[in-house]
């Protein structure tokens, strides 16, 4: 709460006393100087987080120079803040969507435990498992299963995700 009340006081310097001055009201000397310091636009770094259905995170890193909070706090209104400093604003985005990660290069297949996974590339020719889920007991899938999974499946949507992961649960082994 104390850096909102800074900033808001600074913004207050910033935006409401100049216009005084230009009303007639006098500033004395020491009061001016203040001004003068903190006159100006404020310069912020703005991390817009997007976190995606398959828990995948994006990061953007913005400078920001804000001439009004106003404008400046309507141009993230989809945004959730998460974090506000004198430095820096974080907000973030629930997306209803696959990352982009997923959507480029990702296959579900079996770890070489029985786990169902996601790939970066195919599971024949990659070991880099972006996400894993549930061991599948093997022996209850039928043959054409296995072998989509050994080759990988591409997820090119949420919906296919969804759909990959609700068919196979059904096949989870019992501990």
């Amino acid at each position: 709460m104390r850096t909102i009340a800074k900033v808001i006081v600074c913004l207050a310097v910033v935006f409401i006393l100049p216009s005084f001055s230009g009303n007639g009201a006098e500033l004395n000397e020491k009061n001016k100087d203040t001004v003068q310091e903190v006159n100006g636009p404020l310069e912020v770094t703005v991390i817009l987080e997007r976190v995606y259905v398959d828990g995948e995170v994006s990061e953007e890193i913005l400078k920001e120079t804000i001439l009004s909070m106003e404008d400046f706090w309507a141009q993230y209104e989809d945004w959730n803040l998460v974090h506000q400093d004198e430095e820096q604003v974080v907000f973030q985005q629930r997306i209803d969507d696959i990352s982009p990660l997923l959507k480029t290069n990702g296959y579900f297949g079996l770890t070489e435990d029985g786990i169902l996974s996601i790939f970066n590339g195919k599971p024949a020719e990659s070991d880099k498992v972006i996400q894993s889920f549930f061991q599948i007991d093997v022996e209850k899938l039928e043959s054409y299963q296995h072998d989509l999974l050994k080759k990988g499946i591409k997820i090119g949507s949420k919906d296919e995700y969804i759909n990959v992961i609700e068919t196979y649960k059904t096949y989870t082994s019992s501990p």
